[in-house]
C-alpha cells in the first residue's frame, strides 16, 4: 500500500466515523451545566465560616495556593542566612 492509499485510506475511515457519529450527537439533548450547592455552617460555626458564592470559594483557594507558593519559596529565601555557615554544616555532614 503506497502513502497516498494509506492517507485515502484514514481519511475515508475520519470520514465514515464522523458519519457514524453524527446522528448520535444530535439524538441526545446537552445537559445544562448546574453547580453544586453551596455547604451549610454546621451548628457552633462561626457567621463567616460559611460561603456565600462560588467566587468566594474559589478566592479562598487562590489565597491557599498562594500561601502554599510561598512556602515552597521559603528556602530560596533563607538562602543568604544558610549561606555564611554552610561550610560548618558541610564540615559536620562529613563527620559523622
Amino acid at each position: 500500500m503506497t502513502k497516498t492509499q494509506r492517507m485515502l485510506a484514514a481519511i475515508a475511515l475520519a470520514g465514515a466515523a464522523a458519519g457514524l457519529a453524527a446522528p448520535a450527537a444530535t439524538a441526545a439533548p446537552i445537559a445544562p451545566l448546574t453547580l453544586p450547592d453551596l455547604p451549610t455552617a454546621g451548628p457552633g460555626m462561626p457567621q463567616g465560616a460559611q460561603p456565600r458564592s462560588v467566587q468566594e470559594i474559589g478566592g479562598k483557594v487562590s489565597e491557599g495556593a498562594n500561601q502554599l507558593n510561598q512556602l515552597m519559596e521559603l528556602p530560596n529565601q533563607l538562602a543568604p542566612v544558610i549561606a555564611p555557615v554552610q561550610p560548618i554544616t558541610d564540615l559536620a555532614g562529613g563527620l559523622e
